[in-house]
Parts: C-alpha cells; sequence; structure tokens
C-alpha cells in the first residue's frame, strides 16, 4: 500500500529554484538553434506534488518545453537530441544523477545513492501548441521510439492539451479540495509502475469534472 502525502511549499522550493535555474541555462545553450518557454504543468503548478516518505522514491515536477516558432525547421529528432544533450550537460551542477529518454517525456533524477533513494525526479515533455484548420487550440508533443530510435509529433489528447481550462473551471466552481483528495486516493491506489503523476493527475480532473458538470 503507498502512503503518499503532500509536499509542503518549503520541501519543494529550493528544487523548484534550482530547476528554473537548470531550465535557464538549457534555454542558453539551445537558444543559437531554437528558443523555448517553459512552464511547470498539474500537479506541480498548483502545489498538489506527493511524496512517499515511507519509500525510496521522492516527489516528482513535471514541465512543459513550449517550442518558438524558430523551431520548425527541425526534426523532432533533432530537437528532442538537442535537448536531451543539453540536459546531459548541466545536471551534474545541479546535483542530479541521470538523464532517461522515455517515450513521452525527458526525465532526470537526483539519487541519494549511498541511501539508494530518489530524492527528487523531473519529467520534461517537449511540446507545441497551435490552432488546427477549424479554428481549436491544439497541442502536440515529441515521442520517442526506443525501438527505432526515432522521434516523431504526436498530437496530445485532449485530457492534457486543455487541462489549464479544466483546472480554472475546478477553482471557479471551489472543487479544488474534491480534486486534492481524489488525486491523493489515485497515487495511493495506484499499482502500476508505468502510469506516472502526469497521467494520474489528468485522470483526477477529467473525474472531478464529469461528476460535477463541466461536459454537460
Amino acid at each position: 500500500m503507498n502512503h503518499f502525502e503532500y509536499a509542503s511549499k518549503k520541501m519543494l522550493s529550493p528544487a523548484k529554484n534550482d530547476l528554473i535555474e537548470l531550465i535557464k541555462e538549457t534555454q542558453n545553450i539551445l537558444r543559437t538553434d531554437f528558443t523555448f518557454q517553459f512552464r511547470f504543468v498539474g500537479s506541480t503548478e498548483h502545489n498538489r506534488v506527493t511524496y512517499d516518505p515511507k519509500t525510496n522514491v521522492g516527489f516528482d515536477f513535471d514541465v512543459n518545453l513550449e517550442l518558438n516558432n524558430n523551431s520548425s525547421c527541425f526534426s523532432p529528432k533533432v530537437i528532442r537530441n538537442n535537448f536531451y544533450k543539453a540536459l546531459s550537460k548541466l545536471i551534474h551542477n545541479y546535483g542530479y544523477n541521470c538523464v532517461e529518454n522515455l517515450t513521452r517525456v525527458i526525465r532526470i533524477k537526483c539519487v541519494d545513492k549511498k541511501k539508494s533513494k530518489v530524492l527528487y525526479s523531473c519529467d520534461f515533455a517537449i511540446v507545441n501548441s497551435y490552432e488546427d484548420e477549424d479554428g481549436h487550440d491544439r497541442q502536440e508533443y515529441i515521442r520517442y521510439n526506443k525501438k527505432r530510435s526515432d522521434c516523431t509529433w504526436e498530437e496530445q489528447s485532449e485530457g492534457y492539451h486543455i487541462l489549464p481550462q479544466k483546472e480554472q473551471w475546478i477553482k471557479d466552481n471551489q472543487h479544488q479540495n474534491d480534486l486534492r483528495q481524489l488525486y491523493l486516493r489515485k497515487k495511493n491506489q495506484s499499482n502500476d509502475p508505468n502510469k506516472h503523476s502526469r497521467s494520474l493527475y489528468a485522470e483526477a480532473v477529467h473525474e472531478i469534472c464529469q461528476k460535477y458538470g463541466y461536459y454537460d
């Protein structure tokens, strides 16, 4: 049984500040090729970061790296590889031990090797927001295919790209406490190691919206 609880702002602030400095350094390295903006998203954005003090898995952050228009002449593989190389070059200056190239995200981890414990991690999703032919807001992300050693732009599911609108609706209708309780319950009940915080949080937001009439 998991024992997740919410991390305090005091606990998160040093790591979050270091992450911001790391991202800014990454921007400086990559700006000769392309530029990007960044945004803490999901549970990170709204101070709903969880951790389990009884395990060796610490808290995690989720960040979207939003590409600017000057990246359009680069292939998704080049873009993702450039991010990966830049992060690999910088992470040790901020206490991170490794970079992982996962399907949806690039993950960095800060590990206490003596205690074999992950102190915290961060998942970076490389995204591009655009308007489709019908005038609808859409978002795509760079997906990594390990078997082919290739990357492609893939359409972001609606559960992710309109998440900010749903979160604002939940806030406006005063269902934030329900969301906090549901998300924490999902974290503690999840036994799927491949289902990460970002997915569980999006599920919780969807269920609260469904319960209280957002889709009606």
